[in-house]
């Protein structure tokens, strides 16, 4: 098959990817991150009752009209009332009653006087200023009012979604299903850590990425290990992965070497081809394909290929797969701080790290079997095909991760 564009290969892994419409009922503990299946709507007023803004007085406004520190205005204190606690007094003409931030207004008292502006009497308080009605003064329903549409269908839940849900006295609501996803790590040389490091081996360090990076974008990872470079062992880890889960990743065997079994692999497991080989460096050689009509996405099994790959392909497929828009890859434009000095042929990705409009080029090598060198990274920065060299200076592409 031919090397396709990296937008080719994306719009032909989106048009075999589903949108995941199954929905479950979750905590609010865990909601966040999740997509909302309905759309929410207000069952109260909130706040549900009148509350003052601050510690004083609740008063009537016409009682308090001209008071000076000069000239005071005396009123009797009734009753206090605090937060989470109500009076059943009515402030009358001449009366007052202690309040506290937060608590209900009681009747007859149309604004709030500051007891800065007070002596913090008891028994009876001397008001310094006055203030018009309703001033200091919290409505009913100012957040938002019964009936009211807060929350929209197919939103991404946040901190401040799940403050909204918990202001409304939801403890479960209804979320997409996230998706599940199966990782694999193939070849004869991996081990993983903890395990003793024999002559010729490496620990394994696309699965922890792969699977830890998967997990940040709120995906379910429900098949995750490793194999050595048997086409048929491979095709079996596959099978039992398949059966739950909604897209299937692999990393290494996907050259033309040897032991780069994954092209037998796909056959064992009749799959659809979709197509091998993306004109972008690193991860040029991945591969992917349908098995009973789920992505297999097989990616360089090179670090900086697998995580680059992870990001510019398996990403997109995630986020239509979930409904949430916020894994939609993000390009700016900023100015490039560091010169790089190799022709490319194809597209290239290097990694990077942006702030305040300006990108840098990480210290170290940008080769594809170095993973040290993109700690720290937020970026990669995209050169385009035929691109000579990048310069101080000059404006660049970023993709931020």
């Amino acid at each position: 098959m031919e090397r396709l564009l990296l937008e080719q290969a994306t719009e032909i892994l989106l048009s075999h990817t589903e949108k995941i419409t199954a929905c479950e009922e979750i905590s609010l503990w865990d909601a966040v991150g999740r997509v909302l299946a309905e759309d929410i709507y207000a069952t109260r007023n909130q706040p549900p009752f009148s509350r003052s803004p601050l510690d004083g007085y609740a008063v009537r406004s016409e009682d308090i009209r001209g008071a000076l520190r000069e000239r005071p205005v005396r009123l009797r204190v009734i009753d206090e009332v605090d937060a989470g606690h109500v009076t059943e007094k009515k402030v009358e003409p001449g009366l007052a009653v202690r309040i506290m931030t937060g608590a209900p207004i009681p009747e007859g008292a149309d604004c709030i006087i500051g007891q800065e502006d007070t002596d913090y009497g008891e028994d009876t308080v001397e008001i310094y200023a006055e203030i018009k009605a309703y001033q200091n003064y919290c409505f009913e329903g100012e957040d938002y009012k019964k009936g009211a549409k807060l929350l929209t269908k197919g939103m991404v839940i946040g901190s401040i979604e799940a403050g909204v849900l918990a202001s409304l006295g939801m403890e479960k609501i209804s979320i997409y299903r996230a998706p599940r996803a199966a990782v694999l790590t193939t070849g004869d040389e991996l081990m993983l850590p903890g395990e003793e490091l024999f002559p010729g081996k490496i620990y394994d360090s696309n699965l922890y990425t792969c699977v830890t990076r998967l997990k940040s974008w709120g995906v379910q990872v429900t098949y995750q290990g490793r194999a050595e470079d048997d086409a048929k062992i491979v095709a079996g880890h596959i099978r039992r992965a398949a059966e739950n889960a909604d897209i299937l990743i692999t990393t290494g065997g996907v050259s033309v070497g040897k032991k780069d079994i994954m092209h037998e692999v796909l056959q064992i497991l009749d799959c659809q081809k979709l197509f091998w080989g993306v004109q972008i460096k690193p991860g040029m050689p991945t591969l992917c394909a349908l098995y009973q009509g789920k992505p297999l996405i097989c990616l360089s099994g090179n670090p900086y290929g697998a995580a680059v790959n992870l990001e510019l392909l398996i990403r997109p497929v995630l986020a239509k797969m979930s409904g949430r828009y916020d894994l939609a890859i993000k390009r700016i434009m900023a100015v490039c701080d560091s010169e790089f000095l190799k022709m490319s042929h194809v597209t290239r990705y290097v990694r990077a790290r942006c702030a305040d409009g300006h990108v840098k080029i990480a210290d170290g090598s940008n080769d594809s079997g170095i993973l040290s060198s993109m700690c720290g990274c937020n970026c990669l920065i995209e050169i385009p095909a035929g691109t000579p060299k990048i310069e101080k200076g000059e404006t660049v592409c970023v993709v931020m991760l």
